[in-house]
């Protein structure tokens, strides 16, 4: 299971977000470029980066994301206002390894298919799940899709993975429910990243015992040091190593 450290932007500054408000966002002061550089150093092999103002249809962060996909020594999943085919491609040549795609999927299926096809292992599709619905355009507008069926309706598509963010045990501070990320992967044939429900290592420790789950984000826990780096890769990494039978 590879761990994506995930860091998120809001006008040039690294935040993270509590109970998923863009208005409320909580600002590390630390700089970008040198913290992706510094998870590349712990281990990392991918990390994941969202642009809040992209959400909101503003291209502030556009230089800096541009100089952490190309300064960070690993490869970046780009996510965040990806809502047409333009935007997609552009972010592709700038050499984002991977782009992370939710609102557009549920506007224009096909678009994103033909994109996933175009793309092979570099399109990644968002299920960011609230009381049993998708929600689309940064978890403001609930869709007519439940995750079930939003999965199912890309069954056959070549996704480098599925990123299913449980919102609901991301916005609230307990121990995550397992459920609907362990029941997505079971029906999927696509390789899920888990987001929305790793505070600590024991986290990552059961979700690699999910079979078909890929990945884990691991943000907010990483900026309020309830979660190691190196630990956490250490833990994603050992989770599956065959132990001895005793004799």
């Amino acid at each position: 299971m590879r761990i994506y450290p995930t860091m998120e932007l809001q006008n040039g500054r690294c935040v993270t977000l509590d109970k998923g408000r863009l208005d409320e966002a909580m600002i590390w002061h630390v700089n970008p470029v040198e913290t992706a550089r510094s998870w590349s150093a712990a281990g990392a092999e991918w990390m994941q980066l969202t642009d809040f103002d992209a959400i909101e249809g503003r291209d502030t962060n556009s230089e800096l994301v541009e100089e952490i996909i190309r300064t960070a020594e690993m490869p970046v999943q780009l996510a965040g206002g990806m809502r047409t085919r333009e935007h997609v491609e552009y972010w592709i040549n700038k050499g984002a390894g991977r782009i992370v795609i939710g609102t557009l999927a549920a506007w224009d299926p096909n678009l994103v298919k033909e994109l996933a096809k175009l793309y092979p292992d570099q399109i990644v599709l968002a299920v960011d799940v609230w009381q049993g619905q998708v929600m689309t355009e940064g978890w403001r507008s609930q869709s007519a899709f439940t995750p079930e069926a939003f999965v199912e309706a890309f069954s056959d598509t070549p996704f480098a993975a599925i990123l299913v963010t449980d919102i609901d045990s991301d916005m609230e501070d307990v121990e995550a429910q397992l459920g609907l990320i362990s029941g997505l992967a079971e029906k999927s044939r696509t390789p899920i990243i888990a987001s929305g429900v790793v505070r600590t290592t024991d986290d990552i420790s059961r979700l690699a015992y999910i079979s078909n789950i890929s990945g884990a984000i691991v943000g907010r826990a990483l900026f309020r040091k309830t979660v190691d780096l190196s630990e956490a890769l250490e833990v994603a990494k050992s989770a599956h190593e065959p132990v001895a039978e005793f004799q």
